[in-house]
């Protein structure tokens, strides 16, 4: 979802700065990379790290939440979308094929998105606090195969970030990687592009056939 099909990243830049403000700090570039695809208690443990707070589960479950309403009354003015996704989720509506939307973001903050997002596009929605373990763990991949009633190696994930990617290839995925912020890796299970423009239906089954074939080949 994030940085994936709508340019949200940088209303995360907004919230985490707040954030780091409200607390007594400042957050680096480097942290801010290191969290693009990160999980809320991933986030929440690297941003108490760095600000050298005491890792206490009580406060940080309230900086949790209030990263998530700070974050959802941005989320609330609308979300930009990523150059030629809102085509691609149309054209692929069109086709009839099934689409699961796999994010670390957790269920309370994605529904707000989704009113700018738009629910009619996807089968089945998962998200970070609705597994055992969130991206770059394979868990929320292979739920959401599950709840499409495919195994993880018959879907084509479209990824922007390292973790995101990680936990797609780890569930058996193959990766189309869109990068947004941050550089991701090549790998025998992805493949890249600029972005999702003039990527339809037949596109993406081509560039999955071009993986599967060079993964059974391999």
């Amino acid at each position: 979802m994030d940085g994936t099909l709508v340019d949200s990243e940088k209303l995360w830049d907004i919230s985490l700065s707040a954030l780091y403000e409200s607390l007594g700090g400042s957050m680096s570039r480097e942290t801010r990379t290191a969290l693009v695809g990160a999980s809320a208690d991933e986030t929440m443990a690297t941003v108490y790290t760095e600000l050298g707070l005491d890792l206490d589960p009580q406060a940080m479950a309230e900086s949790i939440r209030w990263l998530h309403e700070h974050t959802a009354g941005l989320f609330d003015g609308g979300l930009p979308w990523c150059d030629g996704a809102r085509e691609m989720l149309e054209a692929l509506a069109a086709d009839g094929t099934p689409m699961a939307l796999v994010t670390n973001t957790q269920r309370a903050l994605t529904e707000r998105a989704l009113n700018s997002i738009g629910r009619h596009y996807f089968s089945v929605t998962v998200c970070a606090d609705e597994v055992p373990s969130g991206k770059p763990a394979p868990d929320p991949y292979l739920r959401a195969a599950d709840l499409l009633g495919l195994s993880a190696s018959e879907c084509l994930a479209v990824e922007d970030s390292v973790t995101g990617t990680a936990a797609a290839e780890k569930a058996g995925c193959a990766v189309l990687v869109v990068p947004n912020d941050v550089p991701v890796p090549g790998g025998i299970r992805r493949r890249h592009a600029d972005s999702l423009a003039g990527l339809d239906a037949d596109a993406l089954r081509r560039i999955y056939r071009e993986i599967d074939r060079e993964l059974r080949s391999a």
